[in-house]
């Protein structure tokens, strides 16, 4: 199967996602600006969603640029990943609107473990591709990933358990520790993850 078909499939529900976002926002009712106020706890909601979206596709880009092909097992974990990532736009939605609420901060928890272990779940299966293939260099850097290392380590389960306790004290933390990941893997990616050069397959 073409990269450049699934990529594409890709892209095109990313971007249908992000909208989505956006159309959850109402235009103010009057001109004043208590309106918009009003709505900073739906647009901090948003802010952190799309840098979600963004580092996620950003590494995602990177892995699927680094595989030689795309296996059926490895479309299935793409879209898998795409699902979780689909329930965005309620979750955000949701957590903006209640953003000093247990449940939805706790909802909020869930899906970003829901899709981190998706996300490690379609890196273990490009692994395994690559392999099959030998590609000794294409392991080495998906494994060096700040993401990838993240996941597999102890600071992964550690992060949910803190986080869930803190949205008990305080619930809008929630949104905080995603934050600070989303941050932390936005600035720490490989070296070479801005160089990618070569047409596409």
């Amino acid at each position: 199967m073409k990269k450049a078909r699934v990529e594409a499939l890709t892209d095109a529900i990313v971007a249908i996602i992000i909208t989505i976002m956006v159309l959850e926002f109402k235009i103010p009712a009057t001109p004043h600006f208590d309106e918009i106020f009003d709505s900073i706890p739906e647009l901090l909601a948003y802010i952190v969603s799309f840098g979600f979206i963004g580092v996620a596709w950003y590494n995602q880009h990177y892995m699927f640029y680094l595989v030689r092909r795309v296996t059926k097992q490895v479309y299935w974990a793409n879209n898998l990943w795409i699902f979780t990532m689909s329930l965005i736009p309620v979750v955000s939605a949701w957590v903006g609107k209640f953003m000093t609420a247990v449940a939805p901060q706790l909802f909020y928890l869930l899906f970003f473990t829901a899709w981190n272990l998706a996300y490690l779940f379609l890196s273990k299966v490009i692994l395994n591709e690559m392999k099959r293939e030998d590609d000794q260099t294409g392991i080495k850097k998906i494994k060096n990933m700040c993401s990838y290392q993240f996941l597999i380590s102890w600071k992964f389960p550690a992060l949910i358990i803190v986080t869930a306790i803190a949205i008990l004290i305080f619930p809008p933390s929630g949104l905080v520790f995603s934050l600070i990941e989303i941050i932390i893997n936005g600035i720490y990616t490989t070296s070479d993850s801005d160089q990618l050069e070569g047409p596409d397959d």
